[in-house]
């Protein structure tokens, strides 16, 4: 898959361990199979499934896992949601109901980071799904210590289930590491200078001044500030400051002009290392 790397399992290994995902009677094999590779998105692994027989073996599963065969080999099948969350200390069970129990309501990002604070203090969690069609039993939701329910449209609240998972997985991922990017895009070419700038400003606003741009005297001072503003807020590196004096050159000597009209020449920047 495009974005599975597998040179940084030894990344991957170190990340904090997450809640169980306790699946209740999953009734297609392709639905197990996406939750599996919801839960690898978001270093998951501990995938717990009750009363749904052969569902992490079936074809279907281990092709919509896309690749996350290792959780679904690894997952543990209970009789019961009682047997399943036995070893818990903190179970939260996600619904899109009200249903009519005393106990608090936490959207996902609260529940994700209530969930990351209670494994890093030492205790074991665990978030229970309930079956595609009906969700869980009211008896089921009584098991749990909390409830999380999503902010969705009301009319149309029935998440497929590895929507939610992955809508979990995310939260707690983003509160147990800091939610920092995957990676950065490195910058290729470092900052312009103000000398660099200014010498832009010139080529530009000369070629536009000689192009009747500024066609109002009264208006001129102006325009010119709206230019260098817009050009500042693009934060312009030496590569795009280049990139720029070679499009003002290239439009200009595509441009009719007067006969023997003196046309700017521009010394090349000194190439920077690793720029392209």
């Amino acid at each position: 898959m495009a974005g599975t790397d597998h040179t940084k399992a030894d990344l991957a290994a170190a990340l904090p361990a997450g809640p169980a995902i306790i699946l209740v009677e999953p009734k297609l094999a392709a639905n197990v199979g996406s939750v599996a590779r919801a839960m690898a998105n978001f270093a998951l692994s501990d995938l717990r499934i009750v009363r749904a027989p052969g569902r992490t073996e079936a074809d279907d599963a281990r092709a919509f896992s896309a690749g996350a065969t290792y959780i679904l080999d690894g997952a543990r099948h209970f009789h019961s949601v009682e047997e399943a969350a036995a070893d818990l200390t903190l179970l939260l069970a996600t619904t899109a109901r009200e249903r009519g129990q005393a106990k608090p309501v936490d959207p996902p990002e609260a529940a994700g980071r209530l969930t990351a604070a209670h494994i890093a203090g030492g205790g074991k969690a665990g978030i229970l799904f309930g079956r595609e069609r009906t969700g869980l039993e009211n008896d089921e939701v009584a098991l749990a210590h909390r409830v999380v329910t999503f902010p969705v449209n009301p009319a149309y609240a029935s998440l497929n289930l590895a929507q939610a998972v992955l809508l979990m997985g995310y939260e707690w991922f983003k509160a147990a590491t800091g939610g920092a990017p995957a990676f950065d895009m490195p910058t290729r070419s470092p900052a312009g200078s103000v000398s660099e700038i200014v010498s832009l400003f010139a080529h530009l606003e000369g070629e536009l001044a000689d192009a009747g741009f500024f066609r109002s005297p009264e208006k001129r001072a102006s325009m010119i500030r709206n230019l260098r503003n817009m050009i500042h807020r693009m934060e312009p590196t030496k590569q795009d400051i280049q990139t720029l004096h070679g499009v003002v050159s290239a439009l200009v000597e595509g441009r009719p002009g007067p006969e023997g009209r003196k046309r700017t020449t521009l010394k090349p920047l000194q190439a920077e290392e690793g720029a392209e």
